[in-house]
This record gives structure tokens, sequence and C-alpha cells, in this order.
């Protein structure tokens, strides 16, 4: 499951560390405790928007980039995720529950329906 909040702190971690900063600089000039900023970027503290745009404010770079580098990871996350096939017994219940899903299946190879797994249809994705 993705936390966006360890996300978001990732992302701000990697920001600040890109650009050489510490945690007291970039706590100075967001004008948040140097603990606040810390647990941010380890995921422990959800930060609010006003507190997301002035962290990025500090580190000079757009809150807009920060979202998309976070979409980014997000994305990557959730393709970890997605299997490429779906389990037999549930591709044998879908085929029994519809006629014509039954009359292609029936069309298939012998091993196809002895597989364990039955890959997932084209675009399920």
């Amino acid at each position: 499951m993705v936390v966006l909040r360890t996300e978001f702190g990732g992302v701000l971690r990697d920001v600040r560390q890109q650009q050489g900063r510490t945690l007291r600089d970039v706590s100075r000039d967001a004008r948040v405790s140097l603990g606040y900023l810390s647990e941010v970027e380890r995921g422990q503290k959800e930060a609010s928007s006003e507190m997301l745009s002035a962290i990025c404010d500090a580190l000079d770079t757009p809150l807009s980039e920060v979202l998309r580098e976070v979409s980014d990871r997000v994305l990557i996350a959730e393709q970890a995720n997605i299997p490429d096939t779906i389990p037999a017994d549930f591709y044998q219940g879908l085929i029994s529950r519809s006629p014509h899903m039954a009359a292609n299946a029936a069309r298939n190879t012998a091993a196809n329906l002895r597989s364990a797994r039955t890959p997932m249809l084209s675009g399920a994705r």
C-alpha cells in the first residue's frame, strides 16, 4: 500500500539533499521546526498543503514538480502491485457466469484451461 506522506517526505528529502542543504537550513527558510521537517521527510507527519507550499518555497522548487515526482513514484508502486495474471478459479467463475465467455473458454486449449494462472484480458490494466 502506498502511503502518500512517505512519498512526499522522500521527494522533499531528495530535493533538499540534491541541493546540498541541511534540515536546519530548510526548516529556517520554511519557518517550521527542524524536528517537524525531519518527521515530514521520514513520512511520520502528514504536512498540510500550506506547509508543503512553505517547504517547497524554501527549497525554491515548484510544488507542481514535487507533486509530479510523488505521482510518478505512486504510479511505479502501483504498477509493482498489479498482477500480470488472475487466479484460475476467479477466471473460471467469470466464464461460468457468462455464456459468451464460456463458449470462448471452450475453444481454448486444454493446456490453457489446466494452467494454474490465466493471463489477464487485454486492456484490463
